[in-house]
């Protein structure tokens, strides 16, 4: 199918981002049977289409959940022994809260806002201490920060552990290859990178976590894993599964596939540069210190966060920018304040992000005057 022509857009909110048009019509027309020759024909068509988004040759779960409900089936799958979490922000200690939430034992290690975990201080706790799995975030949101899954993954292995990733607001943006990164287990939702609108999460397992699941006790019914893979195989969901966003993602994955997974991570990463260009000309024309959060390096193709001078709070920004007609974020927990976040992700393109931060520009003047 032709991929849908580029709409201007308003909303760069880091999450939930703006949806197509012809995506949220998808979803007006009747539900159907979730046990049907129908629907097993749609879902096999976006088990195809989201393969390739995951770059793997198994399973995608689709969980009728938000992205939180796919972290806690993650933990609550994995299996037993004490979990190594790693924190670089508001959502790396969301899966810490998760583990302790699942009756976890857990462990941490802290990098700064902004920063990403090092792979070498990764490997050296993994070898002191005595873990199952690790936890960490692909895709820091809070922050705009890009961890290396592959390098940690591999240091996991090494130490026998499985790699546990939130890649919320990373699959359909930020490069994630499953198979060849050797990763366990990723997670993702719906409203992030992926352009649909909230409610779905996504999660695939290698075949050594699909295993250890096995062994688990205690998984819970919702969120088991290896119910989800044993109903896959005929084309479905172990519960009853939004149908409406069915038929919507089913949309989406069609234009994803059209597009094509390495033109839409080349777009994101275009988007990644415009930010940085942006942020360099914008202190030197309005004589202002604002600087992007994340380190040169480990910036995300998805998300930026921008830190703003002292004096200076995010809520007044989103508001002046809104009043120009566009939707920015401001910081996320402790971070709200002090920096905003814009989300360029989706079906977002250069260009309309580019108009997004002509009008940000416009904020920061008046907020200087």
């Amino acid at each position: 199918m032709q991929q849908p022509e580029p709409q201007p857009g308003t909303f760069f909110f880091p999450g939930p981002t703006e949806v197509r048009q012809d995506v949220l019509k998808a979803m007006l027309r009747q539900p159907i049977p979730h046990r049907g020759a129908e629907f097993h024909e749609i879902f096999s068509r976006i088990q195809a289409g989201m393969r390739d988004v995951f770059q793997t040759q198994r399973p995608v779960y689709v969980l009728t959940s938000s992205g939180t409900g796919g972290m806690e089936a993650a933990i609550r799958c994995a299996p037993r022994g004490r979990i190594l979490a790693l924190v670089n922000g508001a959502f790396g200690e969301r899966f810490v809260k998760l583990a302790h939430e699942c009756g976890r034992e857990v462990d941490q290690i802290g990098f700064a806002l902004g920063d990403v975990p090092d792979a070498d201080e990764v490997g050296t706790r993994l070898e002191a201490g005595s873990y199952s799995a690790l936890t960490m975030i692909h895709n820091e949101s809070s922050t705009g920060a890009l961890a290396d899954v592959r390098a940690i993954a591999r240091v996991a292995r090494q130490s026998g552990v499985l790699t546990i990733v939130d890649s919320v607001s990373g699959v359909g943006g930020a490069r994630l290859e499953f198979d060849a990164w050797e990763v366990d287990c990723v997670v993702s939702a719906s409203q992030k990178a992926l352009a649909l609108p909230t409610g779905l999460a996504f999660a695939v397992v290698s075949e050594n976590y699909l295993r250890a699941i096995e062994k688990v006790e205690g998984r819970g019914m919702y969120f088991d894993l290896l119910a989800f893979d044993s109903h896959g195989r005929n084309h479905e969901t172990p519960a009853t599964p939004a149908v409406s966003l069915i038929f919507a993602l089913d949309r989406q994955v069609q234009a994803i596939v059209s597009e094509g997974i390495e033109a839409r991570w080349a777009r994101h990463e275009a988007m990644r540069v415009t930010m940085e260009q942006w942020v360099g000309r914008t202190r030197d024309a309005l004589d202002i210190d604002v600087s992007i959060l994340a380190k040169e390096g480990a910036r995300s193709p998805t998300v930026t966060a921008v830190s703003l001078p002292s004096g200076m709070v995010s809520t007044d920004l989103v508001r002046e920018v809104a009043e120009r007609g566009y939707t920015i974020g401001t910081g996320y927990g402790a971070l709200r304040s002090a920096t905003f976040r814009v989300g360029h992700m989706g079906d977002h393109t250069v260009a309309g992000l580019e108009s997004c931060l002509a009008a940000v520009a416009g904020g920061l003047r008046a907020l200087r005057n």
